[in-house]
């Protein structure tokens, strides 16, 4: 599987923020795995809210919120994803920041309305 990570810079409070680039030869059975990996340890479905798209030409950019449970504790993960899309309309680049804090909280009132 190619997945770029960058460093996950540590922050008071046990918040990390983690960066990622899934390259467009990660199609398939790499991906499947990727998402298999990252999903295994989530014990209840997670509760996830998403913003409204911004798109420019062939990028676009969404913001989200999401409380995942990992073993039975919550973590809060909120970020954005940036995507390109190539000539046909599929995604030919994806990258994802995002925030990471252990714990359950909700997103600040009014951001996902």
């Amino acid at each position: 599987m190619l997945l770029d990570r960058a460093d996950q810079p540590r922050w008071p409070h046990t918040s990390a923020c983690v960066v990622r680039r899934i390259r467009s030869d990660t199609a398939g059975s790499g991906l499947r795995a990727y998402l298999a990996e990252s999903f295994a340890e989530e014990s209840r479905p997670a509760q996830v809210w998403f913003g409204e798209p911004q798109v420019d030409g062939d990028a676009a950019a969404v913001e989200y919120w999401a409380v995942v449970h990992i073993k039975d504790q919550p973590m809060t993960i909120s970020g954005c994803t940036m995507l390109r899309f190539d000539e046909v309309g599929l995604v030919a680049e994806a990258r994802d920041y995002s925030h990471v804090q252990e714990g359950q909280h909700s997103p600040p009132a009014g951001l996902f309305e």
